[in-house]
């Protein structure tokens, strides 16, 4: 008997829930007649709408030009186009869709900008922040990669890349950590990569891996992979213990932060899933399956667009569900059973 989780997915008005499902869960095929028609669906949903309502106008024209002061930026917490493109490839948006490239050239435009090429050597913090460009300390290129990672997954996954998205790619391998990560600390001490800065790069490599650039990515992917799989996924290599206490809670979507959701989907994008490392964390997903099967939000990292106006620096376009310890979460109920079904 199915539970009443799985039921409440397969009936949802979300058409992107009802897509996770199909693709991710019972494993159609997203380039069927059936699944394109629905991701048709996902394009023409209300969320969709509201996600792109600020960006776009109907033909597909880059919104009317504002003032510097009132244009949001490519990266504005969590309404800028960085965010809304991310948040359209992880909901199943239909790929190749030409309406979405200025948004794709906004992305490119910010993250190969020409200070991104430009690195110079230092040895303090305060060095760091004293010029544009990436600093170099004891050999490791200090830059956030979460960004142009999401972006690669984005453009990606949105079936959208051009010539320039290999430099996105050419990049995140130029900066790649010896342990196989990324981190942006400038402390020159630092010697390890960072969990938020190296999980949405192994997701832009996984894509990238499945749409053509296997052969130039496996290595990088599985050193990255290998950040994640040598802690179990939350765990500290040096004690054992949890790393953080947000790892091991359930949220979405993810932003640039990271759970054990994240880190299984993306080890499951990256076809390993199965492998023995990650056994904890899934035996810890699934102690968190609520009586009717489904899986719930434990925290959030957005606030409501019907919050208050202090909240603005992090107020979403559109409610994801909220945050309940007893009431399944339809985003992250299917997430999790993806991960689950992908493990076997």
């Amino acid at each position: 008997m199915r539970a009443p989780a799985f039921d409440a997915l397969a009936k949802s008005d979300e058409p992107s829930v009802r897509y996770k499902l199909r693709a991710h869960v019972l494993g159609e095929n997203p380039e069927s007649r059936a699944m394109l028609a629905l991701r048709g669906e996902i394009k023409r949903s209300p969320r969709v709408q509201a996600l792109l309502a600020q960006h776009l106008q109907p033909a597909g024209r880059p919104a009317r030009q504002r003032s510097v002061d009132e244009q949001r930026s490519v990266y504005d917490k969590w309404q800028g186009a960085h965010w809304v493109m991310a948040s359209l490839a992880d909901l199943g948006y239909p790929p190749g869709d030409r309406e979405l490239i200025p948004l794709r050239d906004r992305l490119l435009d910010a993250w190969l900008a020409p200070h991104y090429y430009e690195e110079f050597e230092c040895d303090s913090r305060a060095a760091a922040y004293r010029r544009q460009g990436v600093p170099i300390m004891q050999g490791r290129h200090r830059r956030c990669a979460s960004q142009q990672g999401n972006a690669l997954y984005a453009i990606v996954t949105l079936g959208l890349a051009d010539t320039r998205t290999k430099s996105l790619l050419e990049r995140l391998l130029h900066w790649q950590w010896p342990d196989g990560g990324w981190n942006c600390d400038k402390k020159p001490k630092a010697d390890t990569s960072s969990f938020m800065e190296t999980l949405t790069p192994l997701r832009g490599l996984a894509a990238s891996a499945a749409q053509g650039e296997k052969r130039k990515v496996s290595k990088p992917l599985r050193r990255a992979a290998d950040v994640f799989l040598e802690r179990q996924l939350f765990r500290r290599r040096s004690n054992g213990a949890v790393i953080k206490k947000e790892f091991v809670k359930l949220h979405y979507p993810l932003y640039w932060h990271y759970d054990i959701l994240g880190g299984l989907k993306a080890l499951a994008e990256a076809g390993l899933a199965r492998d023995a490392r990650c056994a904890e964390a899934l035996a810890l997903l699934e102690s968190k399956r609520l009586p009717d099967g489904g899986f719930p939000a434990e925290q959030r990292y957005y606030a409501s667009p019907r919050g208050s106006a202090a909240a603005n620096a992090a107020r979403e376009l559109v409610d994801w569900g909220g945050t309940s310890a007893r009431a399944s979460n339809p985003w992250v109920t299917a997430d999790a059973l993806a991960v689950l079904a992908a493990a076997a």
